[in-house]
């Protein structure tokens, strides 16, 4: 199983990720947004659902994928282990830096 954050790294699947978090769709509707081509998409979709971030019901002849609500919150969890005082000391400063400028 691949892990979400490995999973959310690569921009093609974030953005596939956010295509998906406005509405569910089939994979051609997901790769008429990129320039590449269905295969690939359907590649990305199979990472993101392998890493728990989407799934696909079958309807017909078709896939609709959806993103699971459950797996975003893992992926939140992983990128709030990086989230530290230190990071937040660090946003404080620029916000300082941008006033004083």
């Amino acid at each position: 199983m691949t892990d979400p954050l490995t999973a959310a790294a690569e921009p093609n699947r974030r953005r596939i990720l956010q295509l998906l978090a406005s509405q569910p769709r089939t994979v051609s509707q997901v790769a008429a947004e990129f320039p590449v081509t269905r295969s690939a998409i359907s590649q990305h979709l199979l990472v993101l659902a392998d890493a728990g971030l989407v799934e696909a019901e079958k309807v017909g002849r078709q896939r609709i994928y959806r993103v699971l609500p459950s797996g975003l919150l893992k992926l939140q969890a992983e990128i709030d282990k990086f989230w530290t005082d230190e990071l937040d000391q660090l946003v404080a400063d620029a916000h300082t830096l941008r006033r004083n400028s």
